[in-house]
């Protein structure tokens, strides 16, 4: 019996025109912004001082999703030949419908459009590898190209391919209750191969909430959606499958649209930056291997402000690459995956590894207390305190860390398109670091019609 496959992010045009409304969705006002001004993530983030570090150059990220536009403006000489699984005209190139392009953008845009015009991935030195599949979302309609019950078949060759590849990171921002054997054995010859998959973890959290493939399979590292309010954003999923958080709302970038300029939301984005978090990290540190990359990436994770573990609605925490690059501590053991929820002896065969807990429909629980400040994720990093895993991918425990002063040169040049020179004053005093004054502002979630 087929079930729904989601592209797991919403979109909506925005124009520059005020009070003009898309297709019934209120846009954006009038601005003189750039649209990078307009990328809060890459502020809150630090993405201009992660970049004097490493811009994610020699690490290739794998695009699993509808092709990449190697024409783009903000992603030319950024996109490699791939694969292609679908029977849509053309090939990885030719994008069906603008999600794979959206996603790639998000890695690892270049601003190469113009400097207002244009806009940055988190890690604009990696390279992409895109690998088409096809169209199951449209399978109800005439220009469908994909069996719902085949989902797991043609997300299975694409992750072998990329794992045979010299990717590095496999990104797949595509959800479905689809799940078999193949899929497990596939993920677990990946990670044999030394690569990482990120997949977003769905947005029906205020809804059905049920478990999506290849997010809650064993060994992928299923990654939920945060807001400007530094907390879950209700359509995030929620449940053991939840490793790790990154923004997810209010995702101003370039796209094909009409306008040219369009806001996102949704797990899909999410996933998309926790892939070119590891990309970064990947490029400072090119001899780590896959399991010391990750662990790396949940060890300076911010964990739930409740001190747990981890929490279904946050997992480990949101990634913070800026802390992983400057103070990554030890990467532990190189053959072992930190995560609990992958054997170490799964079979890379039929058998697969065993599935992670299923999760249900109730309620989440709050990270937050309603009169908790939402002071967590890169609010602790200027607080001076970090979470940590054990080398061995262990419980999570608190240190402090000792400030260190931010370097003030100047941004590196990111070709070919211009930097983002303009200063930035988060919220709180003129003249403070991210994480002191007041926390970032609260984002009221807004559920946009259209795709899930």
């Amino acid at each position: 019996m087929g079930s729904r496959i989601k592209q797991v992010r919403r979109l909506r045009l925005v124009s520059a025109l005020s009070g003009v409304v898309l297709a019934g969705v209120a846009v954006a006002p009038a601005h003189a912004e750039t649209v990078r001004d307009q990328q809060w993530y890459l502020d809150a983030m630090r993405a201009e001082q992660m970049w004097k570090t490493s811009t994610g150059k020699g690490v290739e990220v794998a695009v699993v999703d509808s092709g990449v536009d190697p024409d783009f403006p903000d992603l030319r000489g950024q996109v490699l030949s791939g694969k292609n699984y679908s029977r849509h005209p053309g090939d990885e190139h030719s994008d069906y419908d603008g999600h794979g392009t959206d996603m790639a953008v998000l890695i690892a845009g270049t601003g190469a459009k113009g400097s207002t015009t244009g806009s940055y991935g988190l890690a604009p030195g990696a390279k992409i590898l895109p690998i088409r599949v096809p169209d199951f979302i449209e399978r109800s309609r005439a220009n469908g190209d994909g069996n719902p019950d085949d989902y797991p078949t043609y997300i299975s060759k694409a992750i072998r391919y990329a794992a045979d590849s010299d990717a590095h990171v496999i990104n797949i921002s595509l959800g479905s209750e689809e799940h078999s054997k193949k899929l497990d054995a596939a993920v677990a010859y990946a990670l044999s191969k030394n690569k990482l998959i990120f997949a977003a973890v769905g947005n029906t959290g205020s809804g059905t909430n049920k478990l999506e493939y290849p997010a809650a399979t064993p060994g992928v590292v299923g990654v939920g959606a945060i807001g400007k309010d530094l907390k879950k954003t209700k359509e995030s999923q929620y449940g053991p499958q939840v490793d790790l958080v990154a923004p997810g709302a209010s995702m101003i970038h370039t796209c094909n649209g009409k306008t040219g300029l369009c806001e996102s939301h949704g797990t899909s984005d999410a996933s998309a930056i926790a892939s070119a978090s590891a990309a970064l990290i990947w490029s400072k540190h090119p001899d780590w291997t896959n399991n010391q990359v990750l662990r790396v990436m949940l060890s300076t994770a911010s964990g739930p402000i409740s001190g747990k573990e981890r929490t279904d609605d946050i997992g480990y925490g949101a990634v913070r690459p800026r802390i992983a690059l400057t103070d990554p501590g030890d990467p532990g053991p190189a053959d072992e995956y930190p995560l609990p929820d992958y054997q170490k002896g799964a079979s890379t065969a039929t058998d697969g590894a065993a599935a992670k807990p299923s999760t249900s429909a109730t309620a989440p629980a709050q990270v937050y207390s309603d009169d908790e400040a939402s002071a967590l994720l890169w609010i602790l990093a200027g607080a001076g305190v970090v979470v940590l895993v054990g080398a061995s991918g262990g419980a999570l425990a608190l240190r402090s860390r000792k400030r260190r002063r931010e370097a003030t040169t100047a941004w590196p040049q990111v070709p070919p398109g211009q930097p983002h020179t303009t200063a930035w004053t988060p919220p709180g005093h003129p003249g403070q670091q991210p994480g002191q004054g007041q926390p970032w502002p609260h984002h009221q979630d807004t559920n946009h019609t259209g795709r899930p």
